[in-house]
């Protein structure tokens, strides 16, 4: 491949390394790419984009998706306040909806190399609650949101995350026939919750959640209230893919 050159509609500073990493972002915001893709749509050489999206992961202004493809990370979210991030804005008025329904918690979730990070919460205004502050991450070996993005990730991060686990190869199985997972004091005494993935592009790019108290949500958070949060999340998916 020859020299780099930004695309004619891109501005440059003059600095090549941030116009590059630049260039990265604002490819990556319009969906999530593969590496492959993302030297086919930037134009830069295989080592340079490796190079330039691994950094911005660990600076979470990049995450990834299920299938191992680079999306916006938790980073960016936070210094916009949530402005502009297309999955934040499309979920806000679904979340809204989900939560004055079934009157519990619910979060937004993005894969985040291996964790999980909230970049969406709301709380209903009385009774007992289950606060996930934005940002917050979660490990991968327990919880709902961790068996969706299990059930749906690439065997490398199988790899890392199952033998960690609490649940087994069985229990994904299971989450990808019925669309969503469920979880009773599975990562926390006293917490229930129950999460489904949301695609975009045919990638898993974010699960969304209810949760609250086991006392309200056991013995299965799933028969309570999985199909109103699926027919929530494909609200989501059809929003981010229109």
């Amino acid at each position: 491949m020859g020299q780099y050159s930004a695309p004619s509609s891109t501005p440059t500073s003059g600095i090549k390394v941030l116009d590059r990493a630049v260039v990265i972002l604002t490819t990556v915001a319009e969906r999530p790419h593969s590496l492959a893709e993302l030297c086919q749509h930037t134009g830069l050489p295989r080592a340079t984009a490796h190079r330039l999206a691994t950094a911005l992961e660990v600076h979470r202004f990049l995450a990834r998706t299920s299938e191992g493809k680079w999306c916006v990370g938790d980073a960016l979210t936070a210094l916009g306040s949530r402005a502009g991030d297309k999955l934040v804005d499309a979920a806000s008025p679904i979340m809204t909806a989900l939560m004055e329904s079934t009157g519990e918690s619910v979060q937004l979730y993005r894969l985040t190399g291996t964790s999980r990070t909230c970049i969406a919460s709301l709380e209903p205004p009385s009774g007992l609650q289950n606060t996930v502050p934005i940002g917050a991450r979660m490990e991968l070996t327990a919880g709902s949101a961790a068996k969706v993005f299990l059930a749906w990730a690439p065997e490398q991060l199988k790899a890392v995350i199952m033998p960690q686990a609490s649940f087994t190869e069985r229990d994904l199985g299971e989450v990808r026939a019925c669309g969503w997972a469920d979880s009773v004091a599975e990562r926390e005494r006293g917490l229930a919750s129950l999460s489904a993935p949301v695609f975009e592009q045919q990638s898993m790019v974010a699960a969304l959640s209810i949760s609250g108290p086991a006392e309200r949500l056991a013995p299965s958070p799933g028969a309570r209230w999985g199909a109103e949060l699926t027919a929530a999340a494909n609200r989501l998916t059809d929003a981010l893919n229109r």
